[in-house]
Formats: C-alpha cells, structure tokens, sequence
C-alpha cells in the first residue's frame, strides 16, 4: 500500500523536494476581468509563481458541479440565490461581474471543464469544499485518472470523510483541515487513507500546532503542513494562521509572517500574493 502511495504521490514529493515549500493561491489569481475559481485564474497563477491552486465546488440541483464557492453569489454573480438551490440550466445562464462590478462574459465553469483543462499536465491542485457531494467528486475525478496524481481532496475531520477514503479503490491524495491535535491523530491513525498533508487552522499564534517541535514531528512522518496565511476578515473566528499572515508580510514584515511560519516548518503557504511570496520563499531558502 505505501509503495501505491508513494508512486500515486510522486509529483507532489517532487514539487517539495525541489521547491522546499510550496506556494497555493487561493481560488487562483484574480482582478480586471479575471474572475476567482475560472481557469483563467488557475493558469494566471501558476504563471505568477503558484505551484498549485485552489480549486472550489458546489453542485446544482441536478448534480452537476461547479468551480465556486457558494456564498459569494451575490458579489460573483450579482444574484441572492445560493448557486446550490439552483439548476445546472440557471447556472449556466449566469454571467460573472468583474473587479468594476459590470459584466465580465465569462460564466461559472464546471468542475468537469477544469478536471478536462489539467489532466495528465504536470500540475498540483486543491479541490476545497467538495466534502457535501464527495461521492459524485470522486466519480467526476475517475473519468481522468491522472488527476488523481494531481488533486489533493481535503475535508473536516470526521468520520464520515474518512471511512469515505478508508473504502476508496484508488489512492487519492488526502488532506484533513485539523484544528488539534486530536484531530490529527485521529486520521492518522486510518494509515489506510493516502494522507499527505495537514491543514492546520489556528487563531493564536502559540497554538501548539503551530510549534517548531510538534511540526518538526509530522513532517517526520512525511506530511506536508498546510497553512492559510490568506485574511478573509477581520473578524476574530476567521483568524487561520495565529496572525502570521498576508496582511503583515505585504505591509512591511515579512519575516515576523511568512518568515516565521517556514522557520518553524510549515511547507504549504496558502496565499492571495503568489508573486510576492515567490520572491520571499526563494530568498529565504537561496
């Protein structure tokens, strides 16, 4: 079985080995008329520096899935209805808004369209928010077998999601959004599952999860770390990184941010500044 993982893996371990840590933008580069989870997005931050993007989904009535995080329809799309009350039919007769608020005429793209645009390339991605619809996620992701090498699949820590990927015929690449130490051991333990990475969520930045030793201690294991260093708000509950984050580094203090997170051993900076992070990752392991 680790040997099956290893092979399903080798991509992956390449990019880290050669890279140390890597970069992950958040639902891909946007602004202009450039819109968030579109390949558009994807391919532009690959091209600033990305080593892999993120990828949301949700799915129509019908069963069909989206690249989008619902929630935003009203920003995205300027509708009131979440996308996941709707049909695929409605759907595709959405036209996004842009960074000026007018029409962009580009359309939500389904999950297919990407699965399609990145198969077999030499590329790694993060399907997000597909835990709702895992099964038909999964179905969709058989139809291109060599995304199975290039998609990390994450999900909370229940059991549920794991007894999911415990059943699972193929090696998918499994990451678990943990918020303790309980959590991690907890998946772990299931050393049937092709676990590669933790996404670790902490508020506070002597949160032990985010120690040099306790990191020291699943890398040790093979385990890539996963940090969001993106700010989604202000707001206290939103905080995912112990404050290490884009907001500090792009505003003076890199060091005291992203500085911090790869000295104590995080090697996945998740992020809205690939460029910038590019330059600073490079740098600091020159």
């Amino acid at each position: 079985m680790q040997e099956l993982y290893r092979k399903n893996n080798r991509l992956l371990l390449q990019k880290l080995n050669e890279k140390k840590a890597l970069i992950a933008v958040h639902r891909g580069t946007r602004g202009g008329n450039i819109i968030e989870n579109t390949i558009a997005a994807f391919d532009i931050a690959v091209s600033l520096g990305a080593d892999l993007f993120e990828c949301d989904v949700s799915m129509s009535t019908d069963g069909v899935l989206y690249a989008f995080h619902d929630g935003g329809e009203r920003r995205l799309l300027g509708v009131q209805n979440n996308i996941c009350t709707m049909d695929s039919a409605s759907i595709d007769a959405l036209e996004y808004r842009n960074s000026i608020d007018l029409p962009s005429g580009i359309h939500v793209q389904r999950l297919e369209q990407v699965l399609r645009h990145y198969s077999g390339q030499a590329q790694l991605f993060n399907i997000d928010r597909s835990w709702d619809y895992l099964q038909q996620t999964v179905q969709l992701v058989r139809q291109f077998p060599q995304v199975i090498e290039q998609a990390i699949i994450k999900t909370p820590v229940e059991d549920k999601y794991l007894d999911f990927f415990s059943k699972a015929a193929e090696p998918f690449m499994y990451m678990p959004i943990a918020q303790s130490a309980e959590d991690i051991a907890r998946v772990l333990a299931r050393s049937e599952i092709n676990t590669v990475g933790i996404e670790i969520i902490v508020q506070h930045p002597n949160d032990e999860l985010l120690s040099a030793s306790y990191l020291k201690s699943l890398r040790k294991q093979g385990l890539f770390i996963w940090v969001n260093t993106l700010v989604l708000s202000s707001l206290p509950q939103h905080m995912l990184c112990g404050g290490f984050d884009d907001d500090k580094a792009m505003q003076g203090d890199p060091d005291a941010a992203w500085g911090t997170l790869l000295a104590r051993g995080v090697n996945v900076l998740h992020t809205d500044w690939p460029v910038q992070l590019k330059q600073y990752r490079d740098a600091h392991f020159a």
